[in-house]
């Protein structure tokens, strides 16, 4: 017979509440693809579940306030690329909660979901693997306060969705490009707007990702998926097949070469 240990039941205590405070969803979330109702097979919860219980253990022991937690939700390696999406995970009294953008079903809309670890791996993931990055203290004690606060959280949120968002145009908006912007906002970028923490960015040295994708590609992408948009990047870029995005390897290396991250470490 199966059964959830008391770490489980605490990983899942809470789910599908149903909250929604200025564009912040306390709720489970589909990440980018249809709204399917299905019976998620016994498997599946027992990997999500196992990974988020040695996950919170390793963030437990790391004493950290606030980390970066990436999850493989796509296969990416033909990029060269690794983890697929990130959000903020911090303690919030005994329990680690998780903070993060997602993508509404595939459209071009999308939202900020307050969640628990076990929610975080429990969309289908390429891989059940976790990447987790602790931030410095001073960092974390800046960041702390907007990401419990759902109005200061969603304060920079733009809901038009691309998945390969120019990283400093503000007509989309892609998830790990959320996360980095208010990270931005909370260290010293203000509250001024999306082109402020862009501009914060650039000064401190972020390099986003580049991608060579073919023209062909682009189209085929463009007609078929709703929430992949090109019309945000420059044109002497995309017309060179050069698409510029905010990935997850791009930040974990900026918050390591910045020191405002301390060494990234893996769970699975």
């Amino acid at each position: 017979m199966f059964k959830l240990s008391a770490t489980f039941r605490q990983l899942v205590a809470g789910l599908s509440l149903a909250t929604l405070a200025a564009g912040v969803w306390v709720q489970p979330a589909y990440a980018g693809r249809p709204c399917e109702q299905q019976a998620i097979q016994l498997g599946a919860l027992t990997q999500a579940l196992g990974l988020a219980e040695r996950t919170v253990k390793k963030l437990d022991e790391s004493r950290a306030q606030v980390v970066v937690l990436a999850r493989v939700g796509q296969d990416l390696q033909e990029y060269g690329l690794r983890f697929s999406h990130l959000g903020f995970a911090y303690k919030e009294g005994s329990s680690w909660r998780v903070i993060h953008k997602l993508n509404q079903c595939g459209s071009d809309r999308s939202s900020i979901y307050k969640e628990g670890v076990g929610d975080f791996f429990m969309d289908s993931p390429h891989q059940y693997i976790a990447g987790v990055m602790p931030l410095r203290a001073d960092v974390a004690q800046k960041l702390m306060p907007i990401l419990k606060e759902p109005y200061l959280a969603g304060h920079l949120h733009t809901r038009s969705y691309s998945m390969l968002a120019y990283p400093w145009a503000t007509d989309y908006q892609q998830s790990n490009q959320w996360a980095i912007e208010t990270l931005a906002a909370a260290m010293g970028a203000g509250a001024s707007g999306r082109s402020s923490a862009q501009a914060w960015l650039k000064n401190q040295g972020y390099e986003p990702t580049e991608l060579n994708i073919s023209t062909m590609q682009r189209l085929g992408a463009r007609v078929t998926a709703a929430n992949i948009s090109f019309d945000d990047h420059p044109s002497y870029l995309r017309f060179t097949n050069r698409i510029r995005t905010v990935t997850v390897d791009s930040v974990m290396a900026w918050l390591q070469r910045t020191g405002y991250g301390d060494p990234q470490f893996v769970v699975r």
